[in-house]
This record gives C-alpha cells, structure tokens and sequence, in this order.
C-alpha cells in the first residue's frame, strides 16, 4: 500500500512504518487524546483542524517520507 497526506488517519496508524514518519514529525500523532475521531480523516484534511500544528511544511515533510515507503 502506498501512503501520503491523503491518506486516512486509519490507514497510517494501522502501518508501524507509515505511523513511524508521522511520529517523527509531530511526536505525539498517534496519542492524541482525540487521534479517535479524526481516524477517518485523511492528514491533508485533518491539517484544517489543526489549529496551525500541522502547517504546509509539516504536510510536506509527511508526504515526503510517506511516499518513500
């Protein structure tokens, strides 16, 4: 399966490698006390949400290393 910011919160939190890029980024990602909610979100449209954590860099940081799986 390939993986980038279009991909669900669900998706990549069921792969240990993809969950491992977002980690990297956003230390945290996979713990937030809300991360259940947002599971059928995909990263790009989660960002919106975000409240400015997850800014265009850090989306394309993301998308770099998701891709590269």
């Amino acid at each position: 399966m390939s993986f980038s910011i279009n991909s669900t919160v669900r998706e990549i939190l069921a792969d240990e490698q993809a969950k491992a890029v977002v980690e990297t980024v956003l230390p945290g990602f996979s713990k937030h006390p809300q991360i259940g909610m947002a599971k059928g979100l995909s990263l790009k449209t989660l960002a919106k949400f975000s409240g400015g954590v997850m800014t265009d860099e850090v989306l394309e940081k993301i998308d770099t290393g998701l891709k590269a799986l």
